[in-house]
């Protein structure tokens, strides 16, 4: 019988390129090993472990009561690109019409990125970084063009100025920027940021901002938003939400923020995509912004304590170079020297940690190219006793490793 491929069966070509985040995949392995009874720590998903602060989960719970559950302005409901304005002035100066609200930031990654690259171009993607720039970028019809970054022994991940400006072409559309960085911690200095700005300016780019984790800095680290430029209207479309600082992963709540004439080209895009962002949501999001920051203060605080105990346990873990975060809450050791000594590459090295340690990491080529290859991302947003517990396991696996 010959065989015919049916239509439903044959998927447009790229989507055989794009790849999801492995840290959800690594996430159902956990759930599958706890389920059957095994006591797994896991450094793998990006979610701080704090609850949303009980006042923002009250102003969503008085939305709901007043019946605020309907369709709102895809735009986002004014109050809140109001009280996103006022927050962002802390950088610079954004109108609340240059403000779009989406279903999370990974969503305002998604529309910033399609409404601006076309089929052809080239996206510079610090390499390591955030898969999903890479992934949006190809859906869009882009190639992405990974730019390695400098590793510092000891002092951990910069951009490499001097690489980017060699990697540009003239299909070069635009350069991501996710500052602090996610997996690495690396916060990007002023100098650095400024070096990023001129090249945008000299070769007429776009920069693509995630700041995400602008709140998640350490001991005596600075920062300078890429919104901070008087033409960042000219050079920058910036990404940022509410999942990160105030602990509202699941609430689905970011945006986007661009220069006021495209916006309503933007809005047509986004409506076809998720027509407006939860409305009960968005009043949360309305607290947040204006409401008492005491919550976020002491989580902040707290990942940083956590950073430094799991910094000093890891000391001892031979073949592993960890280094001290920065910014966000990951920290990104180097495990060249364990993969060499125990022969194992960095996913089989992942996979003998959960299964016969129970603990999970993630392997640095989820992120997503060449040089995570002799690295593990490692989150510290959970509890002190599982950063302790977990840690000394890899201080466990990686002498038994070391020693064979």
């Amino acid at each position: 019988m010959l065989y015919v491929e049916t239509p439903t069966k044959v998927l447009n070509p790229v989507m055989h390129e794009i790849m999801g985040e492995t840290a959800f995949t690594f996430l159902a392995k956990v759930n599958e090993l706890r389920s059957k009874g095994r006591d797994v720590v896991s450094f793998g998903i990006g979610q701080p472990d704090f609850p949303t602060p009980l006042h923002i989960r009250e102003a969503a719970k008085k939305a709901l009561d007043e019946g605020f559950t309907g369709y709102t302005e895809t735009a986002g409901i004014p109050e809140l690109r109001e009280a996103i304005s006022e927050y962002l002035s802390r950088y610079g100066k954004v109108s609340p019409n240059e403000v779009v609200v989406t279903t999370g930031a990974k969503t305002a990654i998604f529309i910033g990125l399609l409404a601006y690259l076309r089929p052809g171009d080239e996206l510079l993607i610090p390499d390591p970084s955030y898969y999903a720039y890479s992934q949006i970028a190809k859906v869009a019809g882009a190639k992405p063009v990974f730019v390695p970054m400098k590793f510092e022994e000891g002092n951990g991940f910069s951009l490499d100025i001097d690489e980017i400006e060699a990697r540009i072409t003239n299909k070069t559309r635009g350069i991501v920027i996710n500052n602090p960085h996610n997996p690495t911690g690396a916060v990007f200095d002023k100098d650095q940021v400024e070096a990023i700005m001129e090249i945008a300016r000299k070769r007429n780019l776009i920069v693509f901002v995630d700041e995400i984790y602008d709140n998640f800095l350490y001991g005596e680290t600075g920062f300078k938003s890429f919104l901070s430029f008087d033409d960042w209207r000219d050079h920058v479309v910036y990404v940022n939400g509410f999942s990160k600082t105030f602990s509202m992963t699941g609430w689905r709540l970011g945006y986007l923020v661009a220069r006021e004439e495209v916006i309503p080209r933007l809005l047509d895009l986004a409506v076809s995509v998720y027509s407006c962002a939860c409305s009960f949501a968005q009043k949360a999001g309305v607290e947040a912004l204006r409401g008492d920051w005491t919550p976020v203060k002491e989580m902040i605080n707290e990942f940083e304590r956590r950073a430094k105990r799991l910094y000093e346990i890891l000391q001892e873990a031979p073949g592993i170079e960890a280094y001290m975060p920065k910014g966000a809450f990951y920290m990104f050791p180097r495990v060249k020297g364990l993969l060499e000594k125990s022969g194992l590459d960095v996913h089989k090295l992942v996979e003998k940690l959960l299964y016969d340690y129970d603990v999970l990491v993630l392997p640095g080529t989820s992120f997503p190219e060449k040089v995570g290859k002799d690295f593990v991302r490692i989150s510290f947003a959970t509890s002190m006793s599982d950063i302790e517990k977990g840690a000394s396991r890899i201080v466990k696996a990686a002498k038994d490793l070391y020693m064979g």
